[in-house]
């Protein structure tokens, strides 16, 4: 009788975990999915998708410029925290020649870059800041570094990771959410994106990228290329 008291009992503490974890991943499924949804009154001719990671990406207008949103969990290992990257890509053909990427703190494999693919890794010019990556299509021109300096304090947010300047366009990456450092140290618990990501938020980093695009057509860098 005992045996069999305890059989139910553990039987019956399986299936409330099953549903405990069950209704957990539901939760963490909507929050990740809505995680951009304060973001889309703010734009015109929103559109909205879902990354395979439950995150979703946003298109649409702002600014007077196209924007691409995405938000990109990085939960390698090695890293001390679990961090969700949000990219702001303004999609607006620019006269660069080629493809630039400027990184803080390279860790030397970053799921929402291509940094690595690039062949050309300038050392780093006089005044950029000693712990980044700077690597490029080609040599990169005096025009070209000359305009990455300009806005060097970009990177006086912490939270500024990458600049991306192509021929298609610009792009800011931003560490949007980081893992609290207590569940994760003691129970690898790394759940991101809990909260909306706040209008207020992008509303600086697209003004960057605005000030980018316009100090890139002001100099007409593919004639100074």
């Amino acid at each position: 009788m005992a045996l069999g008291l305890l059989v139910l009992a553990l039987g019956g503490g399986l299936v409330w975990l099953a549903l405990r974890l069950r209704a957990a991943a539901a939760v963490r499924a909507t929050a990740r999915a809505g995680y951009l949804d304060a973001i889309l009154p703010e734009l015109e001719d929103a559109r909205r998708g879902r990354a395979p990671t439950g995150f979703p990406r946003v298109a649409g207008r702002m600014g007077g410029i196209a924007l691409d949103l995405q938000a990109v969990p990085d939960s390698l290992t090695f890293r001390k925290l679990p961090a969700l990257w949000l990219l702001v890509t303004a999609l607006e053909p620019l006269p660069i020649p080629q493809r630039i990427h400027l990184m803080i703190r390279p860790r030397g494999v970053e799921p929402f870059s291509n940094i690595a693919q690039l062949p050309v890794q300038t050392t780093l010019p006089p005044g950029f800041p000693a712990d980044a990556m700077l690597k490029s299509e080609a040599p990169l021109s005096g025009a070209e570094a000359a305009l990455l300096r300009r806005h060097l304090d970009l990177f006086d947010d912490p939270r500024v990771k990458e600049l991306v300047l192509a021929p298609e366009g610009l792009r800011i990456v931003w560490l949007a959410d980081e893992a609290e450092r207590g569940r994760y140290l003691l129970f690898r618990e790394a759940e991101l994106g809990r909260d909306p990501l706040a209008p207020d938020a992008l509303v600086p980093l697209v003004a960057r990228l605005r000030a980018i695009r316009s100090d890139v057509l002001r100099e007409g860098m593919r004639k100074c290329a």
